[in-house]
């Protein structure tokens, strides 16, 4: 009789099983983008660029993974060179203060919150607010896509490295708080970092100064709207979003 039951309980096991094989987890580390993360194995890895609010090319990594159904990502931009490559670009006499540069840094959570979810089309957000992992602050969201899958994302900006955390899941599938929650940020030495209290990005020290003048101090951008006695104003940015 024991034997029976272990043999049905056994068989009851494995029809509960999903139908695809099953990676095995493992905490993924990545020295070169500082960043560790519970993940299924380890990811195909996809270099290309990325483009920002103000049209500035930054290297983008994007690392891939697949577990069945389920797919898992974090894409890495880096921002750290943001002052020598919006100057190395030409913009219109509208988008010419250095300041912009730091805007770029300053909105990019929120510009790849809009960009990749939530001016999708056939995108619904279910959630979009504040949040913070490991005490670094960002953005938590979760979106319905039109095949139905959910999307569980995490935007954290980090020594001005974006880090865009996404889960893309099958429409009855539980959260997955095991590649949510597990990311850490690293030292050079592949240290996890802990703070005391919340971490906001520091922007990187101004080294070109104002285009033309040689040195100055960086300022916010005159606004292109004011009238031209009107002296300086920020404008804010183009804003990356749209009124949820």
């Amino acid at each position: 009789m024991h034997t029976f039951r272990f043999v049905a309980l056994a068989c009851a096991v494995l029809m509960a099983r999903p139908a695809f094989a099953q990676k095995e987890w493992i905490e993924y580390k990545n020295l070169e983008d500082h960043f560790a993360i519970n993940s299924p194995g380890d990811p195909m890895v996809e270099k290309t660029t990325w483009t920002s609010e103000y049209d500035s090319k930054f290297p983008q990594t994007i690392y891939h993974w697949t577990d069945g159904p389920n797919r898992y990502s974090v894409r890495v931009i880096d921002y750290s060179d943001s002052e020598a490559i919006y100057n190395a670009n030409h913009h219109s006499d509208d988008f010419n203060a250095p300041a912009y540069w730091q805007i770029d840094i300053l909105g990019s959570i929120q510009w790849a919150a809009s960009q990749l979810y939530r001016l999708k089309p056939g995108v619904k957000i279910t959630f979009d607010n504040f949040h913070y992992i490991n005490l670094v602050t960002g953005q938590q969201l979760t979106a319905i896509n039109p095949d139905m899958t959910r999307s569980y994302v995490g935007i954290y900006l980090h020594e001005n490295r974006l880090y865009v955390l996404d889960a893309t899941v099958a429409r009855n599938a539980p959260a997955p708080i095991i590649f949510q929650q597990s990311l850490e940020f690293l030292d050079a030495e592949g240290k996890s970092i802990r703070y005391r209290t919340y971490y906001f990005d520091k922007l990187p020290e101004a080294k070109l100064g104002r285009r033309g003048a040689g040195q100055g101090t960086q300022g916010p951008p005159p606004d292109p709207g004011a009238p031209a006695n009107g002296g300086q104003g920020g404008r804010g940015g183009r804003g990356g979003g749209q009124p949820q």
